[in-house]
């Protein structure tokens, strides 16, 4: 078995939940602002965040709401998100991030799915949170800021909780975010407080975190991403993070200048805006030093585009949510062009042949495997796909990658057929199963196609029922409203027949074959 670990010496494992370890960076910036809203300028010291905190966790005690109980978070990025996220924890409850662009279908099958008993919102996703209630076991829901017959998040807040509810640091389930996995709908990822602290420990120890630094947090808190990599990581270490509801480069640019930012943390269709875009040189960000990109690969050549233009070190780092989410990031000293890093510490990397489950040596391709302490409990209610994607302790990946002599990870292509969407997953079944509704659609099959600003966008191949006149527009329209907007098609042909195997599996490699020779 050909193993590797990281240049960086493993840390020491240490028995606290995520708020525990939160609250250790609060206390180094208890008089700081630590989180600021973008957009108001309102902001919380650590000090009040703290007690926010705790009041929220008090008042969900007092009602009954502890260890069993599932509260669901649908919002933008606002401080308070980490006031209900670390409130929820701290009561020792479960809490589900939900996508805010989700549709009610979308929403009532996370809700039903994860059990919640609780959904929290803003007014402005009110009427679609309403209508995804029926055939779930949400009882009520709360509007933060308040809206007229419903408790607003305030009303929740008792008395201060002084400790953590006791947990099972390993096998409790702190947050359930939902991801495609491999295929199908999207799951449950059961992700404990050990999962979330190991990884804020790792995050910190390889981007260097420091306490009294400030970040921008546009990337969503519902994603893992921003959830644990700036929400979390950040702020354990006394750094100070300005969240923004959505992306504006504008906005973004400015709170670069203003707050004098040293790191930036992105997708690539931001590195594409700051590598092309105009109005970025009317703005000072003289004061990064790093910005990384995630989420999905970043091209060797805009990454570079955006070094120069900015003059700062630009890296990319790997990991999904299953992993809560890092596993490799780009030593910032010793960047290596295409590379999404090296281990993390404490994890483990395999590169095994998907056909033999041979391990492959340096710069030999085969499937990315990984092993650690941020390795996902399971997902939930799905001890088959769980099985399937954890072989051993090992986490297969989906990835094909190969890992050269330095021990540097450069991700080829994709085992799994998930098209990830501006960093976010679409899972070609959900939009498959949705296409077979609409009327005229007699078979359908969807790929990922590549696209300069959102990395890829699906493409849908619609075989008409017989006599049908259906147009691309019609199929389109028909799936507004069933589907998050990134999950609708960007483009659909028409096909005589979906090419599948004899076990009647979609190829969707004979249909990328087929985009790639019209393109050529």
């Amino acid at each position: 078995m050909t193993i590797y670990k990281s240049p960086l010496a493993d840390l020491t494992l240490r028995d606290l939940s995520i708020t525990d370890r939160l609250f250790e960076g609060l206390a180094l910036g208890k008089n700081r602002a630590l989180l600021i809203d973008g957009p108001s300028g309102l902001s919380l010291t650590g000090a009040e965040l703290r007690a926010r905190i705790q009041s929220l966790a008090g008042g969900l005690a007092a009602q009954g709401i502890g260890s069993g109980s599932v509260i669901a978070l649908m919002a933008p990025n606002m401080p308070d998100y980490a006031t209900i996220f670390h409130g929820v924890a701290y009561a020792g409850a479960t809490l589900t991030t939900i996508n805010p662009t989700y549709t009610a279908p979308e929403i009532k099958h996370q809700l039903a799915d994860s059990g919640a008993e609780l959904l929290i919102t803003i007014p402005a996703f009110l009427q679609v949170a309403e209508a995804a209630l029926h055939g779930t076991k949400v009882r009520e829901i709360v509007v933060i800021g308040g809206a007229e017959g419903h408790r607003s998040l305030d009303d929740l807040m008792g008395p201060p909780m002084t400790a953590q509810v006791p947990v099972d640091l390993d096998r409790h389930v702190m947050v359930l975010p939902y991801s495609s996995g491999t295929t199908g709908l999207p799951k449950g990822v059961m992700l404990s407080h050990r999962n979330l602290v190991v990884n804020v420990d790792q995050i910190i120890e390889m981007l260097e975190v420091a306490n009294g630094e400030t970040s921008i947090a546009f990337l969503p808190f519902f994603h893992i991403y921003g959830m644990n990599v700036l929400m979390n990581a950040f702020l354990s270490a006394g750094a100070a993070l300005v969240t923004m509801p959505r992306f504006d480069l504008e906005a973004l640019l400015g709170h670069i200048q203003t707050h004098r930012m040293e790191k930036l943390l992105i997708a690539p269709p931001v590195a594409i805006a700051l590598a092309k875009h105009p109005i970025v040189d009317q703005y000072d960000l003289s004061s990064l030093k790093i910005v990384m990109s995630a989420a999905a690969p970043l091209g060797g050549e805009v990454a570079e585009a955006v070094a120069r233009r900015i003059g700062c070190a630009v890296i990319q780092g790997y990991g999904m949510t299953e992993l809560s989410p890092v596993t490799h990031v780009v030593p910032h000293r010793t960047p290596r062009s295409g590379s999404v890093g090296v281990t993390s510490p404490n994890a483990r990397t395999r590169i095994v042949d998907p056909m033999t489950g041979v391990d492959c040596g340096p710069d030999e391709e085969g499937e990315v495997w990984i092993s650690g302490p941020q390795v996902m409990i399971g997902y939930h209610n799905r001890p088959e796909a769980t099985a399937q994607m954890i072989v051993d302790g090992w986490l297969r990946t989906g990835d094909l990658g190969v890992v050269d002599a330095d021990g540097y990870l450069f991700i080829r292509d994709r085992l799994k057929e998930l098209i990830k969407v501006k960093g976010f997953q679409v899972a070609p079944a959900e939009v498959e199963a949705e296409l077979l509704g609409v009327s005229g659609v007699a078979d359908a099959a969807v790929i990922g196609v590549p696209d300069d600003d959102a990395g890829e966008l699906p493409m849908a191949f619609v075989v008409q029922s017989p006599g049908s006149d259906l147009t691309e527009a019609q199929v389109r329209a028909a799936l507004v409203g069933k589907l998050a907007s990134y999950k609708i098609p960007s483009r659909v042909e028409f096909i005589e027949a979906i090419p599948k195997s004899a076990s009647g599996k979609i190829l969707r490699r004979v249909l990328r074959d087929r985009v790639s020779g019209a393109n050529a």
